[in-house]
């Protein structure tokens, strides 16, 4: 059904002329009528009857004319649902728990009129996916991959080299540590399970391992983070890697310990993508946020925090030092 064609009729209703409606929708009288004539001929009946006193409403009319009105509002509904500044900004945090999530709740205390939908895409490639196809906002990701470039149309800032941590039983030698050294973990039995293949995290992994001489267990179903706790709980020898922005919660007899690990610390890089075309005024302002946060790397007080970090060769260039 043509709506202008709809609106016209309305507007004559309103008016009462022709005349009147076709000033107010800024065409001509002629114009008018033919668009009047068309939708009657759709609907094969005759909804206003030209009179010396102007346009009256007929009985086919009168039934026609709530569900004409509820056409107009519908199509404002929809209108105003794609609107940038009318609808939430929706950003892909890749895990709830995970510290990007946690970036993006201080983005939401900053600014709480900011409507947002959080989601969860599983990999690099359906969140850039996504991106191009304007049906997420922002995503947080490690960038790039080994021998990948993000698309063109798809920019990234780094927002936060998040620390890796050593997870342990209270029965592991390293249980009472503050802190170890790197090198420390190579002989270690480190399970992560839940690693897939062709993921940002895998590569992340692997060059960690790599790099360092570690053994990365992926072995056995991944039934969740709750079944590691319980295993790592009762183990003397198995341990793994958590990032240290992650919300973990545990059965207080499991006494697991987080140890920082340093010389040099691992980070995590992670990163905010967006599609350079996309105009949600919001997303602007989250990109501020982020890169103008004192844990944004690059910023003083991130170097003051550990200047001697490691990531991959492969992740987006930053001010850190060179690895060894």
């Amino acid at each position: 059904m043509d709506l202008e064609a709809v609106r016209t009729f309305l507007a004559v209703v309103d008016s009462g002329r022709f005349r009147e409606a076709a000033a107010e929708l800024a065409i001509t009288q002629q114009a008018a009528s033919k668009r009047v004539a068309g939708l009657e001929k759709e609907l094969g009946v005759r909804l206003l009857a030209r009179t010396a006193r102007g346009a009256e409403v007929t009985i086919d009319g009168q039934a026609f004319l709530p569900h004409a009105r509820a056409l107009l509002q519908a199509e404002a509904r929809a209108t105003a649902s794609v609107r940038p500044e009318r609808r939430a900004l929706r950003v892909d945090v890749i895990g709830r728990r995970l510290a990007t999530a946690g970036l993006l709740r201080g983005f939401h205390r900053a600014h709480p009129g900011i409507e947002l939908d959080v989601v969860t895409l599983f990999d690099a490639d359906a969140a850039v996916a996504a991106l191009g196809a304007g049906t997420i906002d922002a995503s947080f990701r490690a960038v790039t991959m080994p021998g990948r470039r993000l698309p063109e149309g798809i920019e990234a800032a780094p927002v936060l080299d998040e620390p890796l941590q050593l997870l342990t039983g209270p029965g592991h030698v390293l249980a009472g540590a503050r802190s170890v050294p790197l090198a420390r973990l190579a002989g270690l039995r480190i399970w992560i399970p839940g690693i897939v293949g062709g993921t940002e995290w895998a590569a992340y992994y692997a060059d960690l391992a790599a790099r360092f001489g570690l053994t990365i267990e992926v072995t056995g179903p991944d039934f969740g983070p709750e079944a590691l706790f319980d295993t790592i709980a009762d183990s003397p020898d198995l341990v793994t890697l958590v990032g240290a922005g992650t919300r973990l919660v545990w059965p207080q007899g499991h006494d697991l310990r987080r140890v920082a690990v340093h010389g040099p610390t691992p980070v995590y890089p992670h990163s905010l993508l967006w599609a350079a075309d996309n105009p949600h005024p919001s997303l602007l302002i989250l990109r501020d946020h982020l890169t103008a946060s004192p844990e944004a790397p690059g910023s003083p007080a991130a170097a003051e925090r550990d200047p001697d970090i490691w990531t991959p060769s492969w992740s987006r260039p930053r001010d850190r030092r060179p690895e060894p």
